[in-house]
C-alpha cells in the first residue's frame, strides 16, 4: 500500500463507521445553509416585489424570513459542531490505537519522547480533521445552496458566476499537493534543525576545548539555510492561494456588474442583480475563503500529521515471533538504561530475581525508575545495557498474552463494560459463562461499580468515568486475563486504601508473579518483598530488613502513618 493509500484509509474508516452521525451531519447542515440559498432571493424578492412597488411589507417579510433562517442556521451550527465532533473522537482513538500499536511491537521499544511526539501528531491530526469536515462541509452545502438560489432567481446569472468560481476552485485544489509537499519538507527541515541544535547544546564544552567552533557553526548555518530555503517554498506555493480567492470570489462580482446591461436586455431586474451580488459577496466568496484558509491550512496540516505517525510507527518485526514463556519468573541481570544518549541512566547495572509467584512490592521516591522499571519487565523498553529475562525468555519477545501492565492512568474504551472487561481474556464471545467474570469483579472490589453502571451491558463512556472508576475496570480486565505475570504501576493511586487492598490482595490470591510499583507503604507491607530503588542505588529485603539496614527506607516508614483499623 501507498504512503496515500494508508493515509487515506483511517480517514475514510472514520467517516463510515458511524453512518449515523454523518446523516444527522448532512440534516443539520441542510438547516445551517438556509441562509446561503435564501439570501439573495430574499433581497431580489424584498426589492422587485416589496420596496421597488412601494409594498413595504411586502419587503420586510422577505428580509424577516431571512434573518429567522439566520436564526435556524445558528441553532443549527452548534448542532453541526456536536455532529463533527463525534465524527473526529472515533478518528483520535484510531490513530492513538495506531501509534501505542507500534511503540508496542517496535524492535528495541520505543523512547518515550517518541511516543509523545506521535501523541501530538495524533492531537494535531484530530484537530485538523474537526477542521476539515467542518470545511469541507460547509462549502458544499453552501455552493449547492447558492446554485439553487441563482437557477431559482435568474439561470442566466450562473453563465457570470460558475465559470470564474469554478476556475478559481480548480487553481487553488491543484495547488494543495505543491503546499503540502512543501510544508512537510519544511518541518522535517526544522526537526532537523532542533535536533543539531540540542546536540550541540549537549557538547558545548567538548567543542570549545576541541576548537571546533567554527566547524559546528558551519554545519548548522547549513541546517538554518535549508529550513529558510523550505520557508520561502511553502511562501512561493501559498501565493497561489490568494490568486484562486481573487479569481473565484471577486471575479464574479466584477463579471456580474460588467454584465449588468446584458442581464437587463434579458428582463432580469435590478432587484435580481443586487440579489446575485448577494450570492457572490455573502455566501460564495466567504465559502471559497474558508475552503482555502481550512484545506491550505488544516487540509495540509492533517496531511502531514498522518504522514508524521504512518513514520513514526513502525512495521511489525518479522523475525522475531512472540515466545509464551514457560514459567513467570523474573530475571535482571546488570540492566542500564537512559532515555537518550546524554542522559544519566535511570536504570544502572541492575541484578534482581523475583521467583515465580514471588509478590514484590517496588517503593521508593519520585523519578526513582521504578515505572522504568515496570517498562522493562513488561518488554515497552529494551535496556541499553545487560537482559531482562521472564521465563528464561527476553521480556520485548514475550507474548501479550503471557503479561499484563496496568499503569496509573488506565484505559478504557468505547464499547459495553463486558467488551471492557473481557478485552484480555481468551474468549469474548457475548454467551460465554459469565461466572468467572462476576468472581473476578467481587474479588476485585468492583461489583457496585458495576451495578451503577447498569451491568455488563451498559455502555462505557470514558469521559464520564471518574479516574478510579477506569482503575477498578482495568484491574478486572488483567485479574481475567490469562497472563502470569500481573505488573501495577501504581495502578491503584486512584482508589481509597481499602479498596487499593481489596484490589491488591485479589490478585495476590490469583496466583502467578505479581510486581506492585507501590503508591502507598501499605502496598510494600502487603508484599512478600520490596525492592527499593533510589535513583541507581536499590536494596531487596522485608519490610524490617529494609528498615534496619537501608536509612531511606526507614526514613519513609517513618513518614508513615499506617490508616487506623475500623
Amino acid at each position: 500500500m501507498t504512503m496515500r493509500g494508508a493515509a487515506v484509509r483511517p480517514l475514510v474508516r472514520a467517516l463510515r463507521r458511524e453512518p449515523r452521525h454523518l446523516v444527522k451531519l448532512g440534516l443539520w447542515s441542510v438547516l445551517e445553509a438556509a441562509p446561503a440559498f435564501l439570501i439573495g432571493l430574499a433581497v431580489a424578492r424584498s426589492i422587485e416585489d416589496g420596496f421597488a412597488r412601494a409594498e413595504p411589507l411586502t419587503g420586510l417579510a422577505w428580509l424577516a424570513a431571512l434573518g429567522l433562517a439566520w436564526l435556524v442556521g445558528a441553532v443549527a451550527a452548534r448542532q453541526v459542531v456536536l455532529a463533527v465532533a463525534a465524527v473526529a473522537e472515533p478518528f483520535r482513538d484510531d490513530l492513538m490505537t495506531h501509534v501505542v500499536e507500534g511503540a508496542l511491537r517496535v524492535e528495541g521499544g520505543r523512547d518515550s519522547a517518541a511516543v509523545a511526539r506521535a501523541g501530538l501528531q495524533v492531537e494535531l491530526a484530530r484537530d485538523a480533521f474537526a477542521a476539515v469536515v467542518t470545511t469541507v462541509r460547509g462549502f458544499v452545502f453552501t455552493v449547492v445552496s447558492v446554485v439553487l438560489g441563482l437557477a431559482t432567481l435568474a439561470p442566466e446569472t450562473l453563465v457570470l458566476v460558475l465559470p470564474p468560481f469554478l476556475a478559481g476552485l480548480g487553481l487553488f485544489l491543484l495547488s494543495l499537493p505543491a503546499l503540502a509537499r512543501r510544508q512537510r519538507a519544511y518541518l522535517v527541515a526544522d526537526e532537523r534543525l532542533a535536533e543539531a541544535m540540542t546536540e550541540v547544546a549537549g557538547g558545548l564544552r567538548d567543542i570549545e576545548a576541541c576548537g571546533l567552533r567554527e566547524r559546528v557553526a558551519g554545519r548548522l548555518g547549513l541546517r538554518v539555510g535549508a529550513q529558510a530555503a523550505a520557508a520561502r517554498g511553502v511562501a512561493r506555493v501559498t501565493a497561489a492561494r490568494t490568486f484562486a480567492l481573487a479569481a473565484g470570489g471577486w471575479l464574479p462580482v466584477v463579471l456580474v456588474l460588467a454584465g449588468a446591461p446584458w442581464l437587463l436586455e434579458r428582463g432580469v431586474g435590478a432587484g435580481v442583480i443586487v440579489g446575485t451580488l448577494a450570492y457572490v459577496t455573502q455566501s460564495l466568496a466567504p465559502a471559497l475563503g474558508g475552503l482555502v484558509q481550512g484545506l491550505g491550512v488544516s487540509g495540509v496540516r492533517l496531511a502531514v500529521s498522518l504522514g508524521r505517525i504512518l513514520d513514526m510507527a513502525p512495521p511489525a518485526p518479522e523475525d522475531r515471533p512472540r515466545v509464551r514463556p514457560p514459567a513467570c519468573d523474573v530475571r535482571l541481570d546488570g540492566v542500564t538504561f537512559a532515555y537518550g544518549p546524554h542522559s544519566a541512566p535511570v536504570v544502572e547495572g541492575l541484578d534482581l530475581v523475583v521467583p515465580e509467584g514471588d509478590h514484590l512490592a517496588v517503593v521508593g521516591p519520585s523519578g526513582a525508575g521504578k515505572s522504568t522499571l515496570a517498562a522493562l519487565v513488561s518488554g515497552l523498553l529494551r535496556p541499553g545495557e545487560g537482559e531482562v529475562l521472564v521465563g528464561g525468555v527476553p521480556a520485548d519477545r514475550l507474548d501479550p498474552a503471557a503479561r499484563v501492565l496496568i499503569p496509573q492512568e488506565a484505559y478504557v474504551f468505547r464499547g459495553t463494560l463486558l467488551e471492557n472487561l473481557l478485552y484480555h481474556a481468551p474468549s469474548q464471545e457475548a454467551g460465554q459463562d459469565l461466572t468467572r467474570v462476576d468472581a473476578a469483579v467481587e474479588a476485585v472490589g468492583a461489583a457496585r461499580l458495576v451495578a451503577e453502571l447498569g451491568g455488563y451491558g451498559a455502555r462505557v463512556e470514558p469521559g464520564a468515568l471518574s479516574a478510579g472508576q477506569r482503575q477498578l475496570v482495568a484491574l478486572v480486565r488483567a485479574y481475567l486475563a490469562p497472563a502470569s505475570l500481573v505488573i501495577l504501576d501504581e495502578a491503584t493511586c486512584h482508589l481509597d486504601p481499602a479498596a487499593e487492598a481489596r484490589a491488591e490482595a485479589a490478585f495476590a490470591r490469583r496466583g502467578g508473579t505479581l510486581i506492585v510499583i507501590a503508591h502507598r507503604l501499605t502496598s510494600a507491607l502487603r508484599a512478600r518483598r520490596i525492592l527499593l530503588m533510589d535513583g541507581t542505588q536499590v536494596a531487596v529485603g522485608t519490610h524490617d530488613e529494609l528498615v534496619r539496614n537501608s536509612p531511606l527506607y526507614a526514613d519513609l516508614a517513618g513518614h508513615w502513618h499506617p490508616e487506623p483499623v475500623s
